[in-house]
């Protein structure tokens, strides 16, 4: 799915626990998120913690959206 919204000219972004499956099919932008069961938290810390891992998160997602790529990128940082 992601391939073809990409191929429609819109910019995706793929926030995933598990990279080389994001590599495999294809993904242009992967950002790796934080783990299988809790992908885009981390019930563990404290509410102002985690909403700072989200908030990064989401920020690296958005400069990934804005970054041009030819082939397939992994923002780790």
């Amino acid at each position: 799915m992601v391939k073809e919204i990409e191929r429609a000219g819109i910019p995706v972004v793929h926030i995933c626990t598990v990279t080389p499956i994001s590599l495999t099919v294809g993904a242009n932008r992967i950002v790796p998120a934080v783990a299988i069961p809790h992908p885009l938290g981390n019930p563990e810390l404290s509410p102002g913690d985690e909403y700072e891992l989200r908030r990064k998160l989401v920020d690296k997602a958005l400069r990934a959206l804005m970054t041009e790529v030819d082939d397939q990128t992994v923002f780790d940082s």
